[in-house]
């Protein structure tokens, strides 16, 4: 599978992340999305009209939307990550978290890109909409937590977590802090403590932290 990739992007890392949670290896590209343009060039127009990135290819097929990658990615390696066939809650929830998560992109990912790449748009629609979305996650996984989970579709990580957590994480580039909320700063250690995590610039691996060194007496 080969990813046309920008590193800066959170739908482009959402995909490197399934990728290295399921312990697949994908071939990058990388793209100059700014201040190139690249991905609205002919090259990259041949393999996704919109002009948006990411783009997957394995062989002849084609994925322009991160959702279908997170899903298609799950399916060949890890697909747990899908929420269990038998279960119609579960994979309700992993449906109805993935539609939601074009949301987060719009508006607290929008508020991103004007604040760091100066790009056009109604910030204080864009930082309204974040909030709102930013609310309605709270309580879906404070609900979720009511019942004993720690995710949003399950009591494990599913790719409803991945396609919602990068724009979430990197709300406060935005000037949306996450301040107000407890169970979405849970949520976001959980899946930086998963095994096999991986880091984009403004999102790191959770670290140990180590204890104070007692002082003794003649240090004191």
């Amino acid at each position: 599978m080969k990813l046309y990739d920008y590193i800066l992007s959170p739908s482009c890392y959402k995909v490197r992340l399934m990728a290295a949670l399921a312990g697949v290896t994908l071939e990058t590209r990388a793209v100059d999305f700014h201040p190139g343009k690249e991905h609205r060039g002919p090259e990259m127009r041949q393999l996704n009209p919109a002009g948006t990135l990411p783009i997957l290819t394995d062989g002849d097929l084609v994925l322009t939307e991160s959702s279908a990658m997170l899903a298609y990615i799950a399916a060949g390696s890890a697909p747990a990550w899908l929420g269990r066939a038998d279960n119609s809650v579960e994979i309700a929830l992993v449906q109805q978290w993935l539609a939601f998560s074009p949301r987060l992109t719009a508006s607290l990912g929008g508020a991103r890109l004007h604040q760091m790449l100066n790009m056009p748009g109604d910030i204080d629609a864009m930082s309204a909409a974040g909030v709102a979305a930013l609310r309605e996650l709270e309580m879906g996984l404070f609900e979720q937590r009511e019942r004993g989970m720690r995710y949003l579709a399950a009591d494990r990580p599913t790719i409803a977590d991945i396609a919602c957590f990068p724009y979430v994480a990197l709300a406060p580039d935005g000037n949306i802090l996450l301040d107000p909320y407890p169970t979405i700063r849970m949520w976001l250690r959980a899946i930086r403590s998963l095994d096999g995590f991986i880091e984009m610039p403004g999102i790191h691996r959770l670290h140990e932290l180590k204890p104070e060194p007692e002082h003794t007496a003649e240090e004191s």
